[in-house]
């Protein structure tokens, strides 16, 4: 038998209940998509934490200019309030993580974030880095600019007024700033995203003199989504539901102002002056241009799939491109194009919502070619086992299923957790020793499966995450995460106990299998000066899913003792 401490050992998929639904896209959707293709340009938003950015402008990067638009939040928002439930600090980071990829999925951008743990208030920037390691979140600020190689940076904040905000506030602008010095691929240009709140009113800022800051008509309509940039840019904001973020969208014209901090700009109409946005920026790109600028000009909404040909035509292209950074954008953003118009859903589910390490589970595969595009499905390949050879014909509306059997992880896999909670955190730091997943929200394809698909004689690959669905009476068709856990979980409940003096309290343990027929020893792990009665609690559980409760008596020797 195993013997079980109970320690705070917390497994955050329980707080996650959904996870993304595969995109299905809509034509009006892809022909979005094709101008994002179409634009070679990138811009990055700079704040300390989730709900400090400005969708509004995010939203317009993203949609007039169809820019690669991201956002680099410094922390998570484990110090913030929640209005909508009990969860904080690392739980409430986690939902806050969620929710700013809920607000990119509206409004089109993408995010990023440093090792900075958000430890609450602080007055100024000494103060915040007192705490933060400076040098290691300047040095993620650094990745993500390195990574990305944005055209425009916009800071939310001043680096000017230290102690006017939030010490997190400015941190941010003056860590941006000096990432600027120190990148290899430098911004064409850096700004401030004024208004009116850092002058101190609507007045101050209406009398102030604006001959220095480019003033933006923002709140432009976007006749194929209906909506004007506010209204999408308010629907982003909205999702920030724990800090109780609800906005109304506007329309009609709204000006947003940034004042210019590093580079130069001439022409304030365009702010991307001075860089290529077009095909011709890359050595290579001007046939691959030809081909995808015509797919854009007359683009046909009613059958996309007609595109298909032309669009693989520009994929072989781009696979023979020499810059290996936009290589790797555009062909991901061109195979995503490919799959959409194709009408091409591949998906691969668990049987199971939860497995251990040692037990077995099934992944039922589906593919289905919803188009007149001549496809065939070469392979399939889940979690690095050998491949799975089909090599079938993929007939319009024809659906394939079939299942991958008897699928055992094995003791290297890691239990499911949110990769910034592995380590040891300090109070201002996240540790994550893996560098090539710190700046990034989550881990996309914990539970890769790779389809080869040949599609108008090319070959692709459609790489999906393992996951559950399920029928909610509430919601209908619903996606979960798929997890690995432990054996057996624990909890304390209440989660926090008082004790006074050698007061005696009830403690009691809630435990969970994961699998069947499990057998163990629970035992408290208590300080030295404590007494526990009984000492240890034999129990066996038989069924998956089945959780029992225990209760023990707990408490201190000495009087005077109070453990931490």
């Amino acid at each position: 038998m195993k013997r079980s401490f109970i320690s705070i050992f917390i497994f955050f998929v329980s707080i996650i209940t959904f996870a993304q639904a595969p995109q299905k896209l809509n034509s009006v959707e892809i022909y979005g998509q094709v101008q994002k293709l179409n634009f070679l340009g990138k811009v990055l938003y700079v704040a300390a934490h989730p709900d400090d950015e400005n969708t509004k402008l995010i939203t317009y990067f993203s949609n007039h200019y169809h820019a690669q638009t991201a956002y680099l939040s410094l922390t998570r928002g484990d110090g913030g309030q929640n209005l909508i439930g009990t969860e904080l600090r690392e739980k409430l980071g986690a939902i806050r993580t969620q929710e700013l990829l809920a607000a990119r999925r509206i409004d089109g951008g993408e995010q990023f974030f440093t090792r900075a743990n958000d430890f609450g208030f602080s007055k100024e920037p000494n103060e915040t880095f007192a705490i933060w390691n400076k040098d290691e979140v300047l040095e993620d600020v650094i990745q993500v600019i390195e990574t990305f190689q944005p055209d425009i940076i916009v800071n939310r904040f001043s680096h000017t007024t230290p102690g006017t905000t939030h010490g997190h506030h400015t941190a941010s602008a003056l860590l941006s700033l000096q990432a600027y010095d120190r990148v290899k691929h430098q911004p064409k240009r850096v700004f401030f995203n004024t208004s009116w709140w850092f002058y101190g009113s609507q007045e101050a800022f209406d009398a102030a003199d604006k001959s220095k800051l480019v003033a933006i008509n923002s709140n432009v309509y976007y006749p194929l989504q209906g909506k004007s940039n506010n209204e999408i840019a308010a629907l982003s904001r909205s999702q920030h539901k724990c800090q109780g973020f609800g906005t109304l969208g506007s329309r009609g014209d709204e000006t947003e102002y940034l004042e210019l901090l590093k580079g130069d700009l001439v022409n304030n109409t365009n702010l991307f002056e001075g860089v290529d946005t077009s095909w011709n920026r890359v050595k290579g790109g001007n046939e691959i241009g030809e081909i995808l600028y015509e797919i854009e000009k007359n683009f046909n909404f009613s059958q996309p799939s007609i595109h298909v040909p032309n669009l693989i035509k520009a994929y072989d292209l781009i696979q023979q491109l020499e810059d290996s950074h936009w290589k790797t954008i555009k062909s991901k953003q061109i195979v995503a194009i490919i799959e959409a118009c194709s009408g091409l859903f591949v998906e691969a589910l668990a049987d199971t919502e939860t497995t251990t390490k040692d037990t077995n589970f099934n992944i039922n595969i589906e593919v289905i070619n919803r188009s007149q595009s001549t496809a065939k499905l070469i392979s399939v390949k889940a979690l690095q086992l050998p491949i799975e050879t089909k090599n079938i014909v993929l007939k319009n509306n024809e659906k394939m299923n079939f299942q991958i059997k008897n699928v055992i992880l094995g003791d290297t896999t890691d239990y499911s957790n949110l990769f910034w909670l592995k380590e040891k955190q300090t109070e201002g730091m996240y540790q994550v020793s893996d560098k090539s997943i710190r700046i990034y929200p989550e881990i996309r394809t914990k539970f890769p499966v790779v389809f080869t698909i040949e599609i108008e004689g090319k070959t692709i690959e459609l790489v999906k995450n393992i996951c559950y669905k399920f029928n909610n009476p509430d919601d209908g068709e619903t996606y979960v995460p798929f997890a690995v856990l432990p054996a057996v979980t624990t909890s304390i409940e209440p989660e926090v106990l008082i004790f006074n003096g050698t007061q005696s309290k009830e403690v009691t343990v809630s435990v969970k299998a994961h699998k069947a027929d499990i057998k163990g020893i629970l035992a408290l792990n208590i300080p030295n000066n404590w007494k526990v009665n009984p000492t240890e609690i034999p129990f066996e559980i038989s069924t998956k899913n089945e959780e029992k409760k225990f209760m023990s008596i707990a408490n201190t020797v000495l009087e005077d003792s109070i453990p931490v």
